[in-house]
């Protein structure tokens, strides 16, 4: 196991110029990379075998886990929305930042009162685990995780 993830990282540079040919700046691909090798040792782990023969790394294996990792690092930037301070100030004026607050416990008061069920589900979802992933962690059908979260989503939108 040590030695495939020495063999994987003598080509260092390579998993670099992958991860900066999807569009990535260099320590941005720095990142990716070493997140790239924690997912892969966790994999060899588990008894993978992502080696073609003893010297030879599967290089697609490797071009793969590379890609998912970019494409989910580019779908959390499009959750955030970033606003400088001078946009903030000039949109908001003290009775919306109220009216935030108060909507907010109010939004925090509902999930408190759900089944410890749901609210789990819910939070788990919005912090970013999959539902997919989830279904396969705790063997609960997807679809009863699906439809647990829309419901939850939909009652806390509602509030707000």
């Amino acid at each position: 196991m040590n030695s495939t993830l020495n063999l994987i990282a003598k080509k260092h540079q390579d998993w670099l110029r992958i991860v900066k040919s999807f569009g990535c700046n260099r320590d941005t691909a720095e990142d990716i990379v070493q997140e790239m090798y924690i997912k892969i040792n966790k994999t060899l782990t588990n008894g993978a075998n992502i080696m073609y023969t003893n010297s030879e790394v599967n290089h697609f294996y490797i071009f793969r886990t590379l890609r998912s990792m970019f494409l989910d690092l580019i779908r959390k930037e499009k959750k955030i929305t970033f606003l400088e301070i001078n946009q903030l100030n000039h949109n908001l004026n003290t009775d919306e930042v109220v009216n935030f607050e108060e909507s907010y416990k109010n939004f925090l008061e509902t999930l408190d009162e759900m089944h410890w069920y749901d609210k789990k589900v819910f939070e788990y979802i919005e912090d970013g685990e999959s539902i997919a992933s989830l279904s396969e962690k705790t063997k609960i059908s997807y679809y009863s995780l699906y439809n647990t979260y829309k419901r939850v989503k939909k009652t806390l939108l509602k509030k707000l």
